[in-house]
């Protein structure tokens, strides 16, 4: 990531800098984060329209802290190999089961129970994303599986697709995006670093 997003921008601006001249530590943003993440896919799965926009808020808020915890950590000199990947379990965690949540919540619609293994099609190849992040990092280092931004967004910020096509009633649409996008961009993914995964650790 850039982190200089559109989003980065907006954390930095309400959630780091009044956060900076507090004793509140990155991984403390990360469990919030994870609380608010774990909090917006269960809101999503019970199912109703007034609980999935509860969720879809939520989910806002858990991405906008999920760009204040490194943010928080490199103002004010903390940051450290372990935070880092306890950001990026909490991203694969969050990310995850926003799409199983979606899944469930949408049992009631024309998919039916079909829409819930779709929502766990989806989670689990955007968790084998995050997983592969990791695994790359660990050999190669940090932001090795770095991909390029443009026009102040990084890919990442695409999940912020999820709660704006929820708040405009588009879920079903989104679940079936997200069964064949995040598989197809995982395979994506696998296949632009693959040479990465191969390799030994960088000397």
């Amino acid at each position: 990531m850039s982190h200089n997003t559109w989003i980065h921008k907006i954390a930095r601006a309400t959630i780091v800098r009044p956060l900076a001249r507090t004793s509140v530590t990155p991984n403390q943003v990360t469990t919030v984060r994870i609380v608010a993440g774990v909090g917006a896919a269960m809101a999503l799965a019970h199912g109703s329209v007034e609980w999935a926009n509860y969720g879809a808020v939520l989910f806002i808020l858990s991405m906008l802290l999920d760009r204040a915890d490194g943010d928080l950590a490199r103002m004010t000199g903390r940051t450290s190999p372990g935070g880092h990947t306890y950001d990026l379990f909490a991203d694969a965690l969050c990310n995850a089961l926003i799409f199983v949540g979606l899944g469930i919540g949408l049992r009631a619609s024309e998919f039916g129970l079909w829409s819930i293994p779709m929502g766990i099609l989806a989670g689990a190849a955007v968790a084998t994303i995050l997983m592969l992040v990791i695994r790359i990092e660990g050999l190669q280092g940090a932001r090795a599986a770095e991909i390029g931004g443009i026009f102040g967004f990084d890919p990442d910020d695409a999940m912020l697709a999820i709660p704006i096509a929820v708040l405009l009633g588009w879920s079903e649409g989104l679940l079936v995006a997200a069964t064949i996008g995040a598989p197809a961009f995982a395979l994506f993914f696998l296949f632009l670093f693959r040479k990465l995964l191969r390799s030994g650790p960088a000397s």
